[in-house]
């Protein structure tokens, strides 16, 4: 098969996962331009894919690689600005009119709170329980075991349960 007509049947597949996880990974701003980049790096990276893990993990392991080179970018260019010392995470009141448009308050709050736990724990969450990928679908992404993935995909869900104002139960 044409490898440009594999990558437009994964990008019909799982764009909108790809896209979702690069909203609550990382600030919205250019969250298009960051789901074209991965199937760029799909494109010419297409004759190593073996087919040892499913083109969905594959695909999240590209986008989980540049959303870091993104974060490594921008802060990069944080400390070439006069304000370099300003929190890593862009204050929610911030983003884009169009991002709020398409979150509900509850989902509004999720966002935030999921930005305001270390990465780790935001990858975890966003993988397992936005996008719902399987315990090991998220080992193969991030390359932690399945006992990891699962540790902390629950320690993750208490801090978010913290952030929102839940119990610790």
């Amino acid at each position: 098969m044409d490898s440009k007509k594999i990558i437009s049947d994964w990008f019909h597949q799982y764009s909108d996962d790809i896209y979702q996880f690069f909203l609550y990974r990382i600030r919205p701003s250019d969250v298009e331009d960051l789901v074209q980049e991965v199937f760029i790096r799909a494109i010419k990276g297409l004759q190593s894919f073996q087919g040892n893990s499913s083109p969905k993990t594959w695909l999240f392991s590209i986008a989980r690689n540049v959303a870091i080179d993104e974060i490594r970018k921008r802060k990069r260019n944080k400390w070439r600005e006069p304000l370099a010392n300003q929190v890593n995470i862009e204050p929610i009141d911030h983003l884009t009119p169009d991002f709020f448009l398409e979150l509900n308050e509850e989902n509004k709050l999720l966002y935030k709170s999921i930005q305001s736990l270390k990465e780790n724990y935001r990858d975890i969450l966003i993988l397992r329980g936005i996008n719902e990928l399987t315990t090991e679908e998220a080992a193969v992404i991030l390359n932690w075991s399945d006992n990891k993935v699962r540790s902390t995909y629950h320690r993750a869900k208490k801090a978010l349960q913290r952030q929102l104002g839940g119990t610790d139960r």
